[in-house]
């Protein structure tokens, strides 16, 4: 018995010291480990955009070089909607770069919002490319123009794809393992983009089979591509805007928390992007006759379960309230604030 009693004795000991010094102690969440992986995070967006911006001057400079030939205006639609993504990669190396920035006193959340700020100029890059190939393609129709080397415009179009292509599904790839919306919605836009290219074979087609008019008419089809790429754009960055999240990533948050020993019940749980991270405030319903420091403890294992259970979250704020008798408000001095 005693030494069953000493045992006991010893874990109870031992369990105390640990909570006692996470009390004291910075959780590693939050020290040099999200840091580096902010930093690896920003790194890989920028080498993304960094490949991606060459390939796709390449293949614009190589499109643009046809239609001085060509005159094709579906051709120039393409071209000029492969430049403007080429750009859209400008504002998201910035965005990148200020998002490695620390916290300061003013901008006490860093710099993550930056990416939602580039969103809406790959939006308005996205739009004006939209509005420049309407009107070209509306112009070509009033005042029809013969299309010359309808190979060349063929292979350019067919270049344009490629290059649209592998530049989309990197951006998809890297943008959904960093957890950035706006990387993401820049890599199907890229991926649209490689489909209209392809519709520059149609115009080329329909003009070597002596129907001019279809180059014209294919570069409205390529404006109205564009179009859906903008909306579907617009929709995610204003969803990031909103603080919109999810549903899924909140059900597996409050899953998490329930598992956590010690957490009676789960209140509210908020989550929010900032740039290509997650952050939670969330709130738990602990035993009102634990001590602070084993209130904490549980608060302390609720952080870590979610960071390590939601992919892309760098921090948590975890409120423990005590539990009570029936009817009994921890926060009755608060209602006349709400």
């Amino acid at each position: 018995m005693s030494d069953q009693h000493g045992h006991g004795h010893g874990s109870r000991t031992a369990r105390r010291w640990r909570q006692l010094r996470h009390l004291v102690t910075p959780h590693s969440h939050d020290s040099v480990g999200r840091t580096d992986a902010a930093l690896e995070t920003g790194n890989r967006g920028l080498r993304v955009l960094g490949v991606s911006f060459g390939l796709l001057m390449v293949t614009a400079i190589a499109q643009a070089v046809v239609v001085a030939y060509s005159g094709s205006v579906a051709l120039l639609g393409d071209t000029l909607h492969n430049f403007a993504d080429a750009l859209t990669a400008v504002p998201l190396a910035i965005a990148f770069s200020l998002g490695r920035r620390a916290a300061t006193r003013r901008f006490t959340y860093g710099y993550g919002r930056a990416e939602d700020l580039a969103g809406i100029v790959i939006v308005l890059l996205i739009a004006a490319s939209a509005g420049l190939a309407g009107y070209e393609a509306v112009r070509r129709l009033l005042q029809p123009q013969d299309v010359h080397a309808l190979g060349w415009v063929a292979a350019a179009g067919l270049i344009g794809f490629a290059g649209n292509e592998l530049v989309a599904r990197y951006r998809i790839r890297v943008g959904r393992e960093i957890g950035s919306a706006a990387l993401v919605a820049d890599g199907l836009h890229a991926r649209t983009d490689g489909f209209t290219s392809l519709a520059v074979l149609v115009g080329a087609g329909g003009a070597a089979l002596g129907f001019p008019l279809a180059d014209p008419i294919v570069g409205l089809l390529i404006t109205l591509a564009i179009c859906f790429v903008l909306r579907d754009a617009a929709r995610e960055i204003y969803h990031r805007l909103m603080d919109a999240v999810d549903p899924a990533l909140l059900e597996q948050a409050e899953q998490t928390l329930r598992e956590v020993p010690g957490v009676l019940r789960v209140g509210s749980v908020r989550l929010r992007w900032i740039g290509h991270t997650l952050r939670a405030e969330v709130e738990i319903l602990v035993g009102h006759r634990l001590s602070l420091i084993d209130a904490h403890a549980v608060a302390v294992e609720a952080e870590h379960r979610l960071i390590h259970r939601l992919p892309r979250l760098r921090a948590a704020t975890v409120h423990a309230d005590p539990d009570g008798p029936v009817g009994a408000d921890h926060h009755a001095a608060l209602l006349s604030h709400r």
